[in-house]
């Protein structure tokens, strides 16, 4: 079976393609969103989702989150007495996206398409396959966020050319894409973005200016705190949907401060960040050549454009309302990646539709140029311009720079700097050559760049007919296969916490939470539920269990209430 997955910063779905429409599968605990989150408890089982977020709160130092971010990269995490990169994070939110399809469709599930934000480089494109493989998926394509989500909203339906803006801010990464739809062909014509910006950044100011109210120096709270004041700069910042004047409150030690933090204050903080999303906005316009009178539609996806303050800002960049009823804006990635399943599939009730992609950053190598008064090393020749249409193959004829050279050295570079050095390298592809007077002997260099993001490098030396072609699979801190594998088989052997567990666990953390944070008659009557509902479970009885969970919800959601 294949399904379409929205491998998210802050959640994570799974959908299909089945009976002629996409289809959403819920995971384990009856949501669609999966938290994107893994923890380690204290007996050595993993945890993943929901669980791990509420495990979190009372064990911030064995949890980890945001690791999309960090994709592509050598950063670790460690949990407990494990140490994880993010790709096998990842994969550990894929295994349990996969196992929650396959309980609710009744059969294996082997291949994926996954979703990644528009401007993720090689390093974090090839990350996220790998971490496909890890979770034991094939992943047949990796598909831009805002193209799915453009075909979950139906651009180009009704059979008629538009031109749309695809404003994807999720909870940690921000994309602009401007899509041509025209005789059923999908163009993508510039895409930009930033790779750390997203709704985790406006939680973080809200937070800050609750503290700074408070006069309260953030060095002085402990992790657990610091999480007890990021929740309840969520909760706010969700709030001013219906609310101007929501109060923060949270307890800090044996206090609970509390601050009204009024709308008005939180718009004008968020001067910067609006400031910092304006800029992908016109620099895709600018790649693309368009204005913003050009555009038809403006679609907003992910989480994070359900605040006030970001439809507020995109209104008024755009001089009219953005799209936001047609689809839900945490759901349209991954609908959008099931109907890709749909289209690879040929499904007959798909539409055929031509999906063309872009380059996200420019790929060159390093030269040697004349600046007017010598001739300078450490310069960067493109050869595929960031936002080229995909597939695209470009040639490029250099000469040795120095006399006597007997080799050429072809840095694989990625990045929009002027300096090699700093660009990202990609590899290098050494080539010998005879020696000679510098300039005598002339090089060939092909770059081709396909739809799976996959980079050929072709060089070829002229006068002696020699060649060498490899496909760019990144730096030395990547994962080999043969590591894949053994990584693979490390993460299966991990304890995971059993399915049909996870709902009692989730209700157990949130009172234990619940009790730290809580004083008085509530913190009593959620001990009492947390006591009757453990003796409960030793009972091993099913359907009494399920009533006491009903129960022991009630009185948590009134001890929540009254917070």
């Amino acid at each position: 079976m294949l399904v379409g997955i929205d491998l998210g910063t802050t959640n994570s779905l799974v959908a299909c393609f089945r009976d002629g429409k996409p289809e959403l599968i819920p995971n384990r605990l009856g949501s669609f969103l999966t938290p994107s989150v893994v923890a380690v408890d204290e007996d050595g089982q993993v945890l993943v989702g929901e669980v791990a977020k509420e495990y979190g709160m009372l064990h911030p130092l064995s949890v980890a989150k945001v690791f999309k971010r960090s994709m592509g990269t050598e950063k670790t995490y460690t949990l407990g007495d494990r140490t994880m990169r993010p790709e096998e994070l990842s994969g550990l939110v894929l295994r349990s996206l996969k196992e929650d399809a396959e309980i609710y469709l009744s059969e294996p599930v082997t291949e994926a398409i996954v979703s990644v934000p528009a401007y993720f480089n090689e390093f974090q494109r090839k990350a996220t396959k790998q971490a496909g493989q890890l979770a034991g998926l094939d992943v047949q394509r990796i598909i831009n966020e805002p193209t799915a989500a453009a075909l979950a909203y139906g651009v180009g339906d009704e059979d008629k050319d538009e031109r749309c803006l695809v404003f994807d801010l999720g909870g940690g990464t921000f994309d602009v894409s401007i899509l041509d739809f025209y005789h059923s062909v999908m163009e993508v014509r510039s895409i930009a973005g930033d790779n750390f910006l997203g709704g985790e950044n406006f939680t973080a100011l809200l937070a800050t200016m609750f503290l700074e109210q408070a006069a309260i120096a953030p060095e002085t709270l402990d992790v657990r705190t610091m999480n007890r004041v990021m929740k309840a700069a969520e909760e706010c910042k969700c709030a001013y949907v219906d609310n101007p004047l929501p109060v923060m409150s949270v307890q800090i030690g044996n206090e609970t401060v509390e601050q009204t933090m009024p709308f008005s204050d939180f718009r004008d903080a968020c001067g910067p960040l609006l400031e910092a999303l304006r800029r992908p906005i016109e620099r895709s316009l600018k790649d693309a050549h368009v204005r913003l009178t050009d555009i038809d539609r403006v679609i907003l996806v992910g989480g994070a454009t359900k605040l006030k303050v970001i439809r507020s800002f995109v209104t008024q960049v755009f001089h009219h309302f953005p799209e936001t009823a047609a689809v839900d804006p945490d759901t349209a990635v991954a609908i959008g990646a099931a109907i890709t399943c749909g289209m690879k599939l040929r499904d007959k009730e798909i539409r055929e539709v031509v999906l063309t992609d872009v380059c996200p950053f420019t790929l060159g190598t390093e030269v040697v140029m004349d600046n007017g008064l010598f001739e300078e090393s450490g310069h960067y020749l493109p050869l595929i311009e960031r936002n080229t249409v995909i597939p695209v193959s470009r040639p490029q004829t250099v000469y040795t720079a120095h006399d006597n050279q007997s080799r050429v050295n072809v840095k694989v570079l990625q990045g929009e700097s002027r300096l090699a050095k700093n660009n990202i390298l990609l590899g290098e592809v050494p080539v010998p050559v005879p020696p000679g007077p510098k300039g005598e002997q002339g090089v060939d260099i092909t770059y081709t760049y396909d739809v799976n993001s996959l980079l050929e490098v072709e060089v070829h030396v002229l006068s002696t007919g020699v060649k060498r072609k490899v496909v760019v699979q990144g730096g030395e801190n990547r994962l080999s296969d043969e590591e894949v594998a053994e990584r693979f088989e490390r993460l299966q052997y991990l304890k995971q916490s059993p399915r049909d567990e996870e709902p009692n666990r989730l209700l157990i953390l949130r009172g234990e939470r619940l009790y730290e944070e809580c004083t008085g008659e509530a913190r009593e009557a959620v001990n009492r539920a947390l006591m009757q509902f453990d003796r409960v479970l030793e009972r091993q009885d099913r359907l009494e269990i399920e009533r006491a969970r009903k129960t022991l919800a009630k009185v948590l959601d009134e001890a929540e209430f009254q917070m």
